[in-house]
């Protein structure tokens, strides 16, 4: 069995969250955190870091840990195609920004198709996935300890 250990940032700065904008034939629009898959003998700080970097441009810092969710996809054609990726951990930071700086994005997603910043306020109308994350994305943000979101099955994989 091939489990796919992932680390994801939350990135706040002034009242905003940074979050991947995605699109794909089965999950329309959605909203991602940003971060990715974790390589080999990389830390998942490290990963977090490097993800960031890559698909947004920003440099981050993680500054705790603040979950930990598990992701199953049940669509046998995606598991048979993509097995690495049918099991996905989700390790989520709490991220803050070296500095507001930017430079351009160096491996985006297939399914993202931009960022964005968007008001903590305003996250509830957001489709951000997975669901387990969008549903308790404010607790995580106000904890002081790390939360385990559970385990959800999905019919198909997103970014």
């Amino acid at each position: 069995m091939s489990i796919r250990s992932t680390s994801k940032a939350i990135i706040l700065n002034d009242g905003k969250l940074l979050l991947n904008k995605c699109f794909d034939a089965y999950n329309g629009t959605y909203y991602s955190l940003p971060g990715g898959g974790q390589n080999k003998y990389e830390t998942l700080s490290d990963a977090v870091i490097r993800e960031c970097m890559e698909e947004t441009g920003y440099t981050v810092v993680p500054e705790r840990f603040g979950a930990l969710c598990e992701e199953i996809c049940d669509s046998p054609e995606f598991r048979a195609q993509r097995p690495e990726y049918a099991h996905k951990m989700y390790h989520i930071f709490v991220c803050k920004l070296v500095s507001e700086k930017r430079e351009a994005p160096s491996e985006v997603d297939e399914m993202q198709t931009g960022i964005e910043w968007v008001s903590v306020d305003g996250l509830k109308e957001l489709r951000l996935l997975p669901n387990t994350v969008g549903e308790h994305i404010s607790e995580v943000i106000h904890s002081d300890t790390p939360l385990f979101l559970g385990s959800e099955h999905i019919p198909y994989n997103h970014g």
